[in-house]
């Protein structure tokens, strides 16, 4: 049994794998900014977690007690073409995104380096290895996370302690629908990139699946530093590893 703390838990992915994992018996400290959104989580603690207030992140990290694994999956997403994106709203995702989850890792690291053992994993997307026309801001969050994990990756393998990323492909988490979006006003020149409509339901993975496969990263005794989590994941990454270098990659 391992002692294991999910930041977002409140709905989506993170509380997915908080069911799974109390259900395979860990010890789960599941947080959120509001913990009253994680009634009926059978768990072994509810604590509330901001990823962007360090004052929340020390408090939550110093009442979870030992932690073995950080599952980090707090996060949020617009829709915008570069132009229309406010630099605000850009700022937004990476703090929560990015700056959030290297803040709690950091809240998390001496511990574990004190015991020599200890897991972070985060939960990226396929979106932190490829981009989609009018999703740069979601997915530079997500490349700059890959960044900071691959280079903590070789920081603390000395230290007993491994990084893993997980990337899923798109996921009925209800995150993709009715996203918030931004764009010019009046003839807006890029709305033909809004045209196609949303990603179909049968290209989704739910997110018990996701769950499923943190849960196992969560078990297993050595893990690699990237994992796509699903079949248009897989595919998807497959391709742009396969695409040339020097040009933009268009998914398929």
């Amino acid at each position: 049994m391992s002692s294991i703390l999910i930041t977002g838990a409140s709905k989506g992915i993170g509380r997915a794998a908080a069911a799974e994992l109390a259900r395979r018996g860990h010890r789960v400290v599941a947080t959120a900014r509001d913990p009253r959104a994680l009634d009926g989580l059978d768990v072994d603690r509810r604590l509330r977690l901001d990823v962007t207030d360090q004052a929340s992140v020390d408090a939550a990290v110093e009442q979870a007690g030992e932690v073995d694994v950080l599952i980090s999956n707090a996060g949020v997403i617009f829709r915008a073409a570069v132009e229309a994106s406010p630099a605000a709203e850009i700022e937004r995702l990476y703090a929560q995104n990015t700056v959030g989850a290297i803040r709690v890792a950091q809240a998390v690291l001496p511990q574990m380096r004190q015991r020599k053992k200890g897991r972070l994993l985060f939960v990226s997307s396929v979106a932190g290895r490829t981009v989609l026309p009018g999703n740069a801001a979601y997915a530079a969050t997500k490349w700059a996370l890959e960044a900071f994990a691959e280079a903590l990756a070789l920081e603390v393998a000395d230290f007993g302690i491994d990084v893993t990323l997980a990337e899923p492909g798109p996921v009925s988490s209800g995150a993709l629908d009715d996203m918030l979006a931004y764009r010019l006003p009046n003839d807006d020149p890029y709305a033909s990139l809004f045209a196609q409509g949303g990603i179909p339901r049968a290209a989704m993975i739910s997110p018990e699946q996701v769950a499923a496969a943190l849960a196992d990263l969560a078990e297993r005794p050595t893990v690699p530093l990237r994992v796509p989590v699903g079949p248009v994941a897989e595919h998807v990454l497959a391709a742009r590893n396969a695409a040339p270098y020097d040009q933009p990659f268009v998914r398929a």
